[in-house]
C-alpha cells in the first residue's frame, strides 16, 4: 500500500471545487480565492494576427498560463493564427483586465473574452415562451408528436387528430414538460410539405389540446405562416431545423409573437442535408452557424431569454460527428444559451449498436444521460416515461 495515497481529482465546476475544499478543512476565506484556480478554460481564437497572437501568449505566460499559436507566428513568417489560450478563470480575467491597455485591436478581444467567461460560469436560469417562463433547475423532456404520414420513427401513427392529442397529454402524464407538433418530417432526404398541408395536420391537434394540456405547445416547423397559424392557435415555441434559416419571414414572426424559440443548426435542406456532412473545424463550424441564426434573431427583436440552442444531431452530420458533438456539449456554453438536445432513435445509435429504430431506446438512454452530463438543459424524446427517468438520474449524479 502507498506511504501517500495520491489521486486525481475531478473537477468540472467552481460548487466541486469549493466542495472539496470544504471537506478537506481550507478556511472559508480562503475556499473563494483558491476555487477558481481548480478550474482550467482552453478559450480557441480565429484568425488572429501575428503581433496580435505573441501579444497573448506574453500576457498569459506572464500570468501562469500558456498560449498555443502555429509554428511561424514567434517570427511573424506566417499571415494569421488560430489561438488556444490556457489559464483559470482567474489568469483569463486577469488576461482581459490587461487586453484593455493593449493595440492591435485587443481592447476589443477583451470584451469578447469577457463575455465569453460570463457565459460558461453563469448557466440560464430560465426560458420565457409566449405565456410562461420555463425554470431551466432541472432538465425538460420535450415530447415528440409526429402529425406525419412519413417520420423515420413513428410516422402515420399520429395522423388522426384525435389519436394525437390522446398521445400529447399521454406524454404529459409521463413527465413531459413540453410536446412539440411536427406536420412535416424533416428525416434525411424527406421532401418538403407545403404550408397549407402542414397546418392541416397540426391545427385539429392543437385546437383539441387548449384547454386540456397543461405544459406549453412547441411547433416544429421552420415555414413562418405554419408556426404564425400554430401560435394562434394555443402554441408557445418555435422550434425551426434551419435556425432562420430559410424563411426570411420566421425571425418576424418570433419577434411579434414573443414565442420561445428552438434555434438549430443544419446545412440545407433535409432532402439534400446528408450530401453536406464534411466539417474543416466541426464544432467550431457548427457554434459559428448557432452564432449567425443567434444574431438574426436578435437583429429582428427576439429576446435573447426567449432563445434555446440546438446542434443539431443527425442534420448534416455523419456518425462520427454526433458521437463528436455530444461528447464536446459543454462548447455550446460559450454562447450563453440553454442547450437542446435531440438523438431519439436516430440513425448514429443504430450504426453505433446494430439496432433498428425501434431497438434504440437503450442507446438513447445513453445519450441522454450523458447530454445532461454535459450540460443539455432540454432533451427532445420520443419515449417520454424511459427518458424523463435517464435525465433525471443524471441530473442527481452530477448535482449531488
Amino acid at each position: 500500500m502507498s506511504v501517500f495515497p495520491a489521486r486525481l481529482l475531478a473537477i468540472a465546476s467552481r460548487e466541486e471545487a469549493e466542495r472539496e475544499l470544504a471537506r478537506i478543512g481550507v478556511d472559508p476565506c480562503g475556499i473563494g480565492m483558491m476555487s477558481t484556480k481548480m478550474l482550467t478554460r482552453c478559450v480557441h481564437l480565429s484568425k488572429l494576427l501575428c503581433r496580435q497572437a505573441n501579444i497573448l501568449k506574453q500576457e498569459m505566460m506572464g500570468l501562469g498560463g500558456d498560449a498555443a499559436v502555429a509554428r511561424g507566428t514567434v517570427a511573424c513568417s506566417v499571415d494569421t493564427t488560430d489561438v488556444i489560450l490556457m489559464g483559470t478563470e482567474k489568469q483569463l480575467g486577469r488576461l482581459c483586465e490587461k487586453l484593455v491597455h493593449q493595440p492591435f485591436g485587443l481592447a476589443g478581444l477583451a470584451d469578447e473574452l469577457t463575455a465569453l467567461l460570463a457565459n460558461v460560469s453563469q448557466a440560464p436560469k430560465r426560458w420565457r415562451t409566449a405565456r410562461r417562463d420555463l425554470a431551466l433547475d432541472r432538465p425538460l423532456i420535450m415530447g415528440i408528436l409526429n402529425a406525419t404520414p412519413d417520420s423515420f420513427s413513428d410516422g402515420g401513427r399520429f395522423l388522426d387528430p384525435h389519436r394525437a392529442a390522446e398521445r400529447a397529454l399521454e406524454m404529459e402524464a409521463e413527465g413531459a414538460d413540453i410536446i412539440d407538433i411536427g406536420g412535416e418530417s424533416t428525416r434525411p432526404g424527406a421532401p418538403q410539405v407545403p404550408a397549407d398541408e402542414e397546418l392541416r395536420r397540426i391545427l385539429p391537434v392543437i385546437e383539441q389540446l387548449a384547454g386540456r394540456l397543461s405544459c406549453p405547445i412547441s411547433v416544429d416547423t421552420w415555414k413562418g405562416e405554419v408556426a404564425r397559424g400554430a401560435l394562434a392557435a394555443g402554441g408557445e415555441i418555435i422550434n425551426d431545423i434551419s435556425g432562420f434559416g430559410f424563411d426570411p419571414v420566421m425571425a418576424q414572426v418570433a419577434a411579434e409573437s414573443g414565442a420561445g424559440v428552438v434555434l438549430m443548426h443544419t446545412r440545407g435542406t433535409p432532402d439534400r442535408m446528408q450530401s453536406q456532412t464534411d466539417y474543416e473545424d466541426l464544432l467550431g463550424d457548427v457554434i459559428a452557424g448557432l452564432r449567425c441564426s443567434l444574431d438574426s434573431a436578435v437583429s429582428a427583436g427576439v429576446e435573447r431569454e426567449r432563445i434555446v440552442i440546438d446542434p443539431g444531431i443527425g442534420f448534416a452530420k455523419d456518425a462520427a460527428a454526433n458521437l463528436e458533438i455530444l461528447r464536446r456539449l459543454r462548447e455550446f456554453a460559450s454562447l450563453g444559451l440553454p442547450l437542446l438536445v435531440g438523438t431519439s432513435r436516430k440513425s448514429f445509435i443504430g450504426k453505433t449498436l446494430g439496432r433498428v429504430t425501434g431497438e434504440r431506446m437503450v442507446g438513447t438512454a445513453a445519450t441522454v444521460a450523458l447530454a445532461v452530463a454535459n450540460g443539455a438543459d432540454i432533451l427532445r424524446v420520443h419515449d417520454v416515461r424511459a427518458m424523463r427517468e435517464a435525465a433525471d438520474m443524471a441530473y442527481a449524479i452530477v448535482t449531488s
